[in-house]
Order: C-alpha cells, then sequence, then structure tokens
C-alpha cells in the first residue's frame, strides 16, 4: 500500500461521502422536520440524473443539465408533496412506507416508459476531464475534486440557512414545535412544501452529478437511498452537520474497508479467499460501525436525546 493509492482511496471516500450527503441532507431535513419516511427519495436522484442526462445530450451544456436536474427534481418533489404525502402525515408509519414505496414503482415504471431500460451517459465537461497535481504529486481526476468542493459549499449554505436565516427558524422551530409554530401564524403546509422540494432538489443534483462518472439507469438511486438512511441514523435525525459526518464516516468506512480488509486477510490465508472474504466484510463495515455508533449513542453522534 502506497502513499499515493492511499491518497487517492481517502479522496475517493471523501467524494463518496458528499454524494451521499446531498442525499441524506433533504432525507434528514424532511424526517426531522415532518416525520415522514420517504423511501421515494432514491427515485427523485434518479429523475436528477436522468433530466441531467436528456437536456445534456439536445444541448451539450453541463450547466444546462445541472439546472434541469434541479428543476426537475424539484418540480417532482412538489408535486409528489402535493398531491401524495401531504395525505400522509397524521397517519401511521407503515402507511407512510406504503404509499411511498408505490411511487417507487410509479417513478421506475414512468421513467422506463419516458427513457427506455437502456442507460443514458452523461459526459464529464471539458475543462473538468482529466487528471490534475496535487501535493504530494497525487495525480486525481479534477471532476471528482470539484465534486468534494462543491458538496462542501453547499453543507455551508445548508448549515447558514438553517442557523442564520429566518426560514431556518421556522425549519428548527417546525421540527421542535409544528403545532405552535402554526398557532403563530407559519403557513406550516407551505413550508413543509419548501423543505421537501429542497431535499428533493439536492438528490436530483447529487443524481446529476453522479451521473458524469457512472451510467444513469432506472433504480440506480435505491442502493444510494439505503446508504442514506445509514448516514442519517449515524449522524443523528435532523441534523445536517450529523449527515455531514456520518456522510464522510460512511464514504471512508466504505472505500478503505473494500482496500484494506482483502490485504490484512492475506496475511493469514490464501490470497483468492482474502479477496472474497474481504469484500463481504468491507459491504458490511458501514452496518457494523453504525451499530457501534448506536450501542454508544443511540440517537446517533449529533441527534438530540429524548
Amino acid at each position: 500500500m502506497t502513499f499515493v493509492l492511499l491518497a487517492e482511496q481517502i479522496l475517493n471516500g471523501i467524494q463518496f461521502g458528499i454524494m451521499l450527503f446531498l442525499m441524506a441532507a433533504g432525507l434528514t431535513l424532511i424526517f426531522g422536520v415532518m416525520g415522514l419516511i420517504n423511501l421515494a427519495h432514491g427515485s427523485l436522484y434518479m429523475i436528477g440524473a436522468f433530466s441531467a442526462a436528456a437536456v445534456a445530450g439536445m444541448t451539450g451544456s453541463f450547466i444546462l443539465a445541472l439546472l434541469a436536474a434541479l428543476t426537475a427534481s424539484a418540480a417532482a418533489g412538489a408535486l409528489v408533496e402535493l398531491l401524495v404525502i401531504r395525505r400522509l402525515y397524521n397517519k401511521d408509519h407503515l402507511d407512510q412506507v406504503l404509499a411511498t414505496f408505490a411511487l417507487i414503482l410509479i417513478f421506475s415504471e414512468g421513467t422506463r416508459w419516458i427513457f427506455g431500460s437502456f442507460p443514458l451517459f452523461l459526459d464529464i465537461p471539458d475543462p473538468l476531464s482529466g487528471p490534475v497535481t496535487i501535493p504530494g504529486g497525487i495525480q486525481y481526476p479534477l471532476y471528482r475534486l470539484v465534486l468534494i468542493g462543491a458538496g462542501l459549499f453547499i453543507s455551508i449554505g445548508l448549515g447558514f440557512m438553517i442557523t442564520k436565516t429566518r426560514i431556518g427558524i421556522q425549519i428548527r422551530a417546525g421540527e421542535n414545535d409544528r403545532e405552535m409554530i402554526a398557532a403563530l401564524g407559519i403557513n406550516i403546509s407551505g413550508l413543509y412544501t419548501l423543505i421537501f422540494s429542497l431535499g428533493a432538489a439536492l438528490a436530483g443534483l447529487a443524481g446529476a452529478l453522479v451521473g458524469a462518472i457512472q451510467s444513469v439507469q432506472v433504480g440506480m438511486g435505491e442502493p444510494v437511498l439505503i446508504l442514506a438512511f445509514v448516514v442519517i441514523v449515524i449522524g443523528g435525525i435532523g441534523s445536517i452537520k450529523g449527515a455531514l459526518i456520518g456522510a464522510l464516516l460512511v464514504g471512508l468506512t466504505d472505500t478503505l474497508g473494500s482496500i484494506f480488509l482483502p490485504e490484512l486477510l492475506k496475511l493469514v490465508t490464501d490470497p483468492s479467499t482474502a479477496t472474497s472474504i474481504g469484500s463481504s466484510l468491507s459491504s458490511m463495515a458501514i452496518y457494523i460501525l453504525m451499530g457501534a455508533i448506536l450501542i454508544w449513542r443511540p440517537t446517533g453522534l449529533f441527534g438530540i436525546k429524548p
């Protein structure tokens, strides 16, 4: 294991974690403020990726593709909240799970009907293609560095919005006592629609950004959604700071585990067995991490104690 390889894998883990944060940030806002379990959040990630790929294919502009992803996913989120989610706030969590699972099927089949069953591809823009040399003589893809920077910038912006703006005060108040802020004259329905649209836009943006480094296909959001739930459990429900820290922990654990665990097992067993067992253990590592954190802090790293 060379220093260069280690540094590259750490950066890969950070980049993966940042993309998970964009998914988890919206999810933790929706669950923390509305108390809603939204299994369809991964479908909004998919909508952003497909919208970006389609617009980039028609116009050749990556900027327009990102704007299309934000617009389409936010609009889809607002429509879903108005037509479906608004009827679920006072329902049991099982009803929420069943309804949002139905939305997954609707979005998947609708996407397949519009775009077809074959994957789409979104090219990295020319100015961001190719590697750059960073301190230590490490060659690393410029686009992935831009993803890390963009994600950190968004996390700072979200933190500022939640802690320093009027809408952020309303969101935090709605998380603690929604009946009280409704009694004070705040339009709680409009606030919920705004939060859901914001979470959807973040998921769509993540899908568009990741779409440039992997294929865009139906069902791509569900595996990411599972990891996003792990992130918010680790970080603490309702905490943007927790979502960021949790996402970085998950990204680094998943990426480094896939490299180090097989290498460590090779010291005690043959290479073929070590690779097989190491791959299985690396897939389990993030869930072991989640379990260990919950044993230590049942509310997550930054969750509010009941």
